[in-house]
């Protein structure tokens, strides 16, 4: 028999969150959208987030529970996606809150786009500022890439959507699939092979989402967070984009010759990219490859420039120089960290 059609599925996954369900599932039924389903996936919890889960189902039918033993936020929610029925298909964490017209506007861009594999939403993150300022500022720098340049562009600087924000097509994640069991974050690497086989995807500039930041989130404590997993999946798609994309290949040039920006490159080495040049704004610094004072570099048109820079000020400003010098992101140089 075959399932039924809805407009949109939500996946649910949870684990011990008796603290935060509640609210989650609450701000799902209270969305102006109405035709969609709830798939809550309970990842071998042990407290009364089952339970919680339980009455929900019972008090509204749109609400479905199951369960997922291998633990893992990547398991229950692929698990989740095999049980829904929806065209589109929405993530939402058991901490956050989305808001109420969160599934209405994000269907109604893929309705509205049939060419957009994916859309995402700006999210508001909330989270004590004593222990959360790293984060704050990377859901800050997510909400400023809203088109499909800005999100391919950038990707190799931070993931440049808020896995949570997300919705997808059905065929989308059946062409190319869901998340995958590794050594990294799942989203990441999801984005980044969706965008690496040509899927389009766009960020509403509406805020969608309240991203509830804390000391116990799975992006704080899991390995496959660590900014090792980040750098290492990200280079092994940025080695494969450069393939395709750097006339050079497999040269490249490295803005960026201080210790930190110097490991991190040299992650990119081990996928097949030769470092030629470092580029650098103090002159006569000594390192183990030439280096490039930046006023020396030549105009565009002798070498591609990977920008190996953190800071988002500094960023912004190497990208002015660049752009003044004839450089063209994306032909010439790409902004990664």
């Amino acid at each position: 028999m075959m399932k039924t059609l809805k407009k949109v599925s939500v996946i649910l996954p949870f684990y011990n969150a008796e603290r935060t369900l509640e609210r989650a599932i609450r701000s799902i039924e209270g969305q102006d959208k109405e035709d969609f389903e709830c798939i809550l996936v309970d990842n071998n919890s042990t407290d009364g987030s089952r339970t919680i889960a339980e009455k929900w189902m019972g008090k509204d039918s749109r609400f479905k529970l199951i369960s997922e033993s291998r633990q893992g936020v990547m398991f229950a929610s692929n698990r989740g996606a095999e049980e829904s029925r929806g065209q589109y298909l929405a993530r939402m964490d058991s901490d956050d809150v989305a808001l109420p017209e969160r599934l209405r506007l994000q269907a109604e861009f893929l309705d509205n786009y049939p060419d957009y594999g994916a859309v995402a939403g700006r999210g508001l993150h909330v989270g004590d500022p004593d222990y959360t300022e790293g984060f704050r500022r990377v859901v800050e720098w997510s909400n400023s890439l809203c088109s499909y340049e800005e999100i391919y562009l950038r990707r190799f600087i931070e993931a440049p959507v808020v896995n949570p924000t997300a919705m997808w097509r059905r065929s989308t994640m059946e062409q190319h699939g869901m998340y995958l069991a590794g050594p990294f974050p799942e989203d990441y690497e999801m984005w980044l092979r969706w965008l690496d086989r040509g899927v389009k995807m766009a960020k509403l500039e509406e805020v969608v989402l309240e991203w509830h930041d804390s000391e116990q989130r799975l992006t704080r404590t899991d390995p496959i967070y660590s900014d090792r997993s980040f750098y290492e999946i990200k280079s092994h798609y940025l080695a494969k984009w450069l393939k395709e994309h750097n006339k050079f290949y497999p040269e490249v040039a490295v803005w960026g010759a201080s210790r930190i920006s110097r490991r991190r490159a040299r992650i990119l080495e081990q996928s097949g990219i030769a470092i030629s040049t470092y580029i650098d704004t103090k002159k006569g610094r000594q390192i183990e490859k030439d280096v490039i004072y930046y006023k020396d570099l030549p105009k565009a048109g002798a070498l591609f420039i990977l920008t190996y820079i953190r800071q988002m000020d500094n960023r912004e400003k190497i990208q002015s120089f660049l752009e003044e010098l004839g450089y063209m992101e994306g032909k010439d140089y790409l902004l990664v960290s």
